[in-house]
């Protein structure tokens, strides 16, 4: 299955834009030029006004490739696109989501040594006041040696709070050569056209009108999307494990268009271990020798880790201009590295952020050439990278007497010999629970020597990679499904109470249940016998809470609308003969507190649902004995609610 969006020609005229339309899907556009006095500098931002100083100067240093990573090109014309990451602050932020309590056992004991492993006590809700904006960059470097210093370069920029690297790439690939061609009309035209865009609807495939051209793309879904994205709590509900989804066109997480094998291919037998350090939340340096290939390595790793919520600060491509810098550099030697994930290529952060405990290098530096192609939509390809791989030569590579010396050399020399020349390679302490799955390693597929053939097969092996990361996050997930899991009232019992509460989760019974009936046979045939503890760094790392907070709340909204719905299709008058007056009086109360909740939500279902509980309402209140019915009509809103 091609993951790159399709085109198809349209008639269209230019439309007007609609800026509450153009909001939900872009921010701004910006035009970014570097002057050799100035720096960089925003030449253009439609629509204006969008944006505060501070964002505009941060977002013109990270729109360019960093110049110590880049190698001489004489070339004329050089492209690249690549995409940041950046925190911004809230205007005004309130959740109106309730959790339940995940506590830990009452006595001090338990309780001190819960503490001292960092266990979570309380399962709070986000209470931060910054969101994250996406900036994705067309760069343009143009050699011309009657301008000073040879050339100039410019980037366009795409600004948007929603990670839809499947729609902003292609857009890109239309709108960059698009303003280099017409100028500033072409913000204008694309401003318009995206304007014209039906709402985002996560986890579907969607046709998107451009000129006379349509993107299709596949949204990723709603539960993998960051609160700030926009979008509606309804759309956070989702199959839960150990299901795996029976349409590989459907994404199931961020990034789903990532090139993981062109990437990671120098690397394949690591990506098990980084899958752990990210699913745990452990922060991680990924060193490349451009933008694109640093940018594809941090989409690639946050991809793997689908259909988690990934809570791990992620940022595609990091300068040393960022504002989080100058806290990292001053970390000193035993402080605690915050949970990130950092995509670099200046060297120089080897040294700076000397405290970072898991390094990766992948990529290989672009040869010279007259015009650097765009990596492609539908793998993400990174052009200059050694043609053909062969598993046949990796498994040569990986018993070899001279990869194994070389292995220990690349460890003993330590990450800093990426200062002299680049390599591929881990520099990790960190001991893996999760073995390599060498039966899916087989089933790669050797590229080949041709660029079409290796395009081909790369989309093919990163289905095949994708399919099995997948299948073991979903897999490992599956065990706090018992917590997650909305009820429906038994056969034979009324609906009219109020549904029983989800199971309080307690860290120490999880793990102690767990440990008694093992992780199912998928995990246990991957994973050593310390499975445990993998469990256990989960729990304290920073992706547990926000996934599990979501999908309990998920789970509390379907518990309600099984249990409305099974009000709705229940005759009271079956339960009310063999009710208690204690159990009527309950019910009376429990139906009047939903039927107050219906008319405030005012919708058009909710107008036969009002008029339902209505019945049942007045059917309790008749068999109520008299002083009861007299002391209920004192409140003036319950006598309305039964006159009405």
């Amino acid at each position: 299955m091609s993951r790159s969006p399709s085109f198809s020609v349209k008639s269209e005229l230019s439309p007007k834009l609609d800026p509450e339309s153009l909001r939900q899907w872009v921010v701004a556009f910006c035009i970014i030029r570097f002057d050799l006095e100035q720096g960089q500098l925003i030449e253009e931002c439609y629509p204006s006004g969008c944006l505060t100083q501070d964002e505009e100067l941060e977002i013109a240093y990270k729109s360019f490739p960093d110049s110590v990573s880049q190698h001489q090109n004489r070339s004329s014309i050089h492209d690249c696109m690549f995409f940041f990451r950046f925190r911004r602050q809230k205007k005004c932020k309130s959740s109106n989501v309730s959790s339940s309590e995940i506590t830990e056992p009452d006595d001090r004991a338990s309780s001190a040594q819960s503490r001292k492993e960092g266990l979570p006590k309380v399962l709070n809700i986000d209470s931060t006041n910054f969101s994250y904006m996406y900036g994705y960059v067309f760069n343009r470097q143009r050699h011309d040696e009657r301008l000073k210093r040879g050339g100039e370069q410019k980037s366009v920029v795409i600004l948007s709070q929603n990670p839809f690297s499947s729609v902003f790439r292609p857009l890109l690939q239309i709108m960059g050569p698009l303003y280099f061609d017409v100028g500033k009309k072409a913000l204008e035209h694309i401003a318009a056209f995206v304007s014209l865009w039906p709402s985002p609807a996560p986890g579907r495939l969607m046709e998107l009108p451009i000129g006379n051209a349509a993107l299709k793309v596949n949204l990723p879904p709603a539960h993998c999307l960051p609160s700030e994205s926009g979008a509606a709590f309804e759309e956070f509900a989702s199959s839960m494990a150990p299901l795996l989804p029976t349409n590989q066109s459907v994404p199931q997480g961020l990034f789903h268009d990532s090139d993981i094998f062109g990437v990671f291919r120098g690397i394949l037998l690591q990506l098990w271990v980084l899958w752990e350090l990210l699913l745990i939340g452990e922060p991680i340096l990924i060193i490349a020798p451009t933008p694109p290939q640093c940018c594809e390595a941090v989409a690639g790793l946050v991809s793997l880790v689908a259909p988690l919520l990934c809570s791990v600060d992620f940022r595609p491509y990091f300068t040393i201009h960022d504002p989080e810098f100058a806290h990292l550099n001053s970390l000193q030697d035993g402080d605690t590295f915050p949970p990130m994930l950092l995509g670099v290529t200046n060297v120089f952060f080897l040294k700076a952020l000397r405290n970072i405990p898991h390094i990766v290098s992948v990529g290989s530096p672009a040869p010279n050439s007259n015009r650097l192609p765009i990596a492609s939509r539908s793998t993400g390809r990174i052009p200059g990278r050694p043609d053909g791989f062969g598993l046949q030569q990796l498994s040569l590579k990986k018993f070899s007497p001279s990869s194994l010396l070389n292995a220990v050399k690349l460890r003993r020399d330590g990450p800093l010999c990426l200062m002299t020349e680049h390599k591929e390679a881990v520099w990790s302490t960190y001991s893996a629970i999760t073995k390599p799955d060498t039966s899916i390693l087989n089933r790669l597929i050797d590229a080949g020597l041709s660029p079409r053939v290796e395009e081909s097969m790369s989309v093919v092996n990163n289905e095949i990679l994708r399919r099995h990361f997948l299948e073991l996050t979903t897999n490992f997930l599956a065990p706090f499904g018992p917590y997650l899991k909305a009820t429906t009232p038994l056969e034979g019992t009324s609906p009219f109470v109020d549904p029983p509460p989800l199971p309080p989760f307690s860290t120490d019974e999880f793990l102690g249940n767990l440990s008694a009936r093992g992780p199912g046979k998928f995990l246990m045939k991957r994973m050593k016998s310390n499975w445990l503890d993998l469990y256990r760094r989960f729990l304290r790392g920073p992706n547990f809470l926000p996934w599990f907070q979501r999908r309990r709340a998920v789970a509390e909204q379907e518990q309600q609308r099984l249990w409305r719905q099974a009000r709705m299709k229940t005759d009271i008058q079956h339960f009310i003969s063999k009710m208690t007056e204690i159990e009527i009086i309950d019910s009376f109360n429990v139906i009047e507190r939903h039927l107050h909740g219906e008319i405030q939500e005012g919708s058009a279902d909710s107008e036969a649902t009002c008029e339902k509980l209505k019945g049942d309402l007045q059917a309790i209140f008749n068999v109520l004995p008299k002083d009861m019915q007299e002391l209920l009509l004192m409140n003036p809103e319950t006598a309305r609610l039964l006159v009405s």
